[in-house]
Formats: structure tokens, C-alpha cells, sequence
């Protein structure tokens, strides 16, 4: 006989939001004019990285605690993380008087395993992913009698984190598309089970970060998905789409100078499938942003490779002679071009460099692509040979 599969109700959802209603916020919807001009349809963020915490995570983790009992409660919870889920147990731990412990992967960021420390759990570096820091979370809650609190295998979770479908069917009535980012599969059951009871003309796609192994959208990478989760997201969406860690960061840079948003990798993969054109369907679409949690060291690495990928930044290496006034040259082509000088590298040595000329590599802050070939193809009118780094 084929195993019957359950998730939980729209009541089950609407239950959790009225046990959850004064511990998170019903955050904001805003129209992007950017993204709306750029693909020729209206298209919605739903800022749930401006959620307490800074990711959705909050809702399942304050649903799931506020149903324990005094015993579980006074025995405490456990969590394993790559950062939101274990903010969010930490925080939904101390509001209610409980202890929490949060194992997180030994490179997690550091950003996300401070604000844990923060809102007053014990946190445990342990794995190089987040499997291995499951794995052991797991044998500390056998151990200790605790109660684990799963990111996305959980019925009361998924029911906390079902609240935002809830919100985003009275916040958008007339949305054809939702977007939502598929991690452990958690997130995108409840968002489509309470679409699916309260919007059944709506159209709901999956996002996935497409590559394997390390990606910038941490928050989603996991490597053992729920296999009951998905099969039922099978039924429940409608698509599901990759995008490239590439567009991630275009999406990141994207948010961030045209929408004033912070947005972390997997919170950004909705928005980077929009802008890819892989959204897919008709009429106005709206994102999900599901958290806000990103390394400011990754930012700047993010910002830099997505400036570099949309021609705002470009770095080029060639020789010049090894001689008063030939940097200065070189200099005056590019301003002449209105290229704005970042930064300049002096090589010297190896082996492609003769002993009368020097090489230089040039950091410049341009406008737009084809601000970037035009400067390029200024220099070698002028005899310079370059090499495009990007």
C-alpha cells in the first residue's frame, strides 16, 4: 500500500497564527518599480527580512515552543542551524523561559552564530555543514531528554511558517505568481498550503540555488532535504525553477541599491529568478524575501562580484613602459573616458613582463557594460593590450 502522506491544515495554520500573532510581524509587501520596469510586470516583495530575528524562521520556531509542555519545557531544546532557525529557537527559547542549544556548522557565519549567542542560547560549532551539526544536535536532545526543534521536518513548523501564506493572500489578492525558496521544503509546504486553500487560482514556484556543493544562498542549502516534504511539494506547486549563484548576486545587488533591502542568499534566489527571466506565467508576481541574515564580509564579496557582473566595475591588466609619465598616460585615457580610478596595481615581476615595462592592473568604476567596452576599446586605439579580469 503507498504510504500516506500529511502536512498540516489551513486550520492548523490559522491556529498557529493566532498563538503566534504578538511574537512576530505581519510584515510588508512593496511594489518594486525597478523589477516592475525591468520585466514589463507588476512584481511584489514580501519583506519577511525585515522579520523579527531577520528571516521567516521566527514563525515556525515560537508555533512549534508555544505548544510544548511544562515538562518539555523545563527540559529545554535543541536545534541545528546554518544560522536563521537557530536564532529564531533561541529567541522564541527566551521569551518563553527555556533553555536552548544550538548546534551550527563550524563555518557558519559569524554574523548568525552571534546573534544566536545573543538571544541567549548556547551555541555548539560543530561539522563542516549542517548535516553533521543535525547529527549531533540529534544525539544531545536523545541524551538529554530535550526536545529537538527540526528547521523544516515538523508539522508545527511548517504551520508557523504557513502564517506568511496567510498574509500574502490578504495582502495580494490580485498576485498571479508567488515565488518562494525551496531549502529542507519546509517553508514552501505551509506557504502553499494555505495558497492552495485560500488562492487555488494562484500560481506557486519553487526556487532552488541550482549549483552543488557551496553556494551563497546558505540559508537553503541543505543536503538532505525532507523526501517527505518534497513529494508533496510536488503536488502543491506548480513549478520549480534553479538559478546560479551569479544571479543570486545580481539579485543581491539589485536589492540592495534599488529596493534599500538587505537581502541574504537564499532570500534572494525569488528575486534573481525574476530578474533571469524564469519566473515564468502571467501577471503581477510576487517574491517572497524570506531573511535578511547575511555575512557583511560575503556582502562585500556579493556586492563586488555583482557590480562586477552588471559592468558598474571593471578591472583590466595590461603593460605599459617602464618610464616616467607612462602610468600618467594611461591614467589621463581613462578619465578621458569618465572611468573613475579605484585602484592600481604595479607588476613588475614574471615572466610575461619585459624588463623594460611594467605591468598594471587597473580597478575602475564605470556606469554600465557598455560604458565598460567603450573604455576598453578607447585603450586599444591607443596600442595598450588587454586583459579583462571581468
Amino acid at each position: 500500500m503507498a504510504e500516506t502522506l500529511t502536512l498540516p491544515t489551513l486550520a492548523d495554520i490559522e491556529a498557529a497564527r493566532a498563538r503566534i500573532v504578538d511574537r512576530i510581524r505581519a510584515t510588508p509587501v512593496y511594489g518594486s518599480d525597478a523589477l516592475t520596469a525591468r520585466t514589463g510586470r507588476q512584481v511584489w516583495l514580501k519583506a519577511e527580512n525585515l522579520q523579527r530575528t531577520g528571516s521567516f524562521k521566527i514563525r515556525g520556531a515560537s508555533n512549534k515552543l508555544a505548544m510544548l509542555s511544562g515538562a518539555e519545557r523545563a527540559a529545554g531544546v535543541v536545534a541545528a542551524s546554518a544560522g536563521n532557525h537557530g536564532q529564531a529557537v533561541a529567541r522564541a527559547a527566551r521569551e518563553l523561559g527555556v533553555k536552548a542549544t544550538v548546534y551550527m556548522p563550524l563555518d557558519a557565519p559569524m554574523a548568525k552564530v552571534d546573534a544566536t549567542r545573543s538571544y541567549g542560547a548556547e551555541t555548539v560549532l560543530a561539522g563542516a555543514g549542517f548535516d553533521e551539526a543535525l547529527a549531533e544536535a540529534w544525539e544531545q536532545a536523545r541524551e538529554t531528554g530535550a526536545t529537538f526543534v527540526h528547521a523544516f521536518e515538523d508539522d508545527a513548523v511548517i504551520a508557523g511558517q504557513g502564517t506568511i501564506g496567510l498574509e500574502l493572500a490578504e495582502q495580494l489578492p490580485d498576485a498571479g505568481t508567488f515565488l518562494v525558496p525551496i531549502g529542507g521544503g519546509g517553508l514552501a509546504s505551509g506557504i502553499a498550503i494555505a495558497l492552495r486553500a485560500t488562492r487555488p487560482d494562484a500560481r506557486i514556484v519553487g526556487v532552488r540555488a541550482g549549483r552543488q556543493g557551496p553556494t551563497i544562498a546558505d540559508g537553503i542549502a541543505v543536503k538532505y532535504p525532507s523526501e517527505r516534504l518534497l513529494r508533496l511539494l510536488d503536488e502543491l506547486l506548480d513549478d520549480r525553477i534553479d538559478v546560479s549563484d551569479d544571479e543570486i548576486a545580481d539579485a543581491i545587488t539589485f536589492l540592495l541599491e534599488r529596493a534599500k533591502l538587505v537581502v541574504e542568499g537564499a532570500g534572494a534566489t525569488t528575486v534573481a529568478a525574476i530578474l533571469a527571466g524564469k519566473a515564468g506565467g502571467e501577471g503581477g508576481v510576487c517574491a517572497l524575501l524570506s531573511g535578511g541574515n547575511i555575512d557583511p564580509t560575503l556582502l562585500i564579496s556579493v556586492m563586488r562580484h555583482g557590480l562586477a557582473l552588471a559592468g558598474r566595475y571593471l578591472i583590466v591588466r595590461t603593460l605599459i613602459d617602464d618610464r616616467p609619465g607612462a602610468l600618467v598616460e594611461l591614467l589621463q585615457l581613462v578619465a578621458a573616458e569618465r572611468g573613475n580610478v579605484l585602484s592600481v596595481e604595479h607588476h613588475r615581476e614574471g615572466t610575461d613582463v619585459h624588463v623594460a615595462q611594467t605591468g598594471v592592473e587597473l580597478t575602475v568604476i564605470t556606469r554600465n557594460e557598455d560604458h565598460c567596452s567603450r573604455l576598453c576599446s578607447a585603450l586599444k586605439g591607443r596600442g595598450y593590450v588587454l586583459d579583462r579580469v571581468s
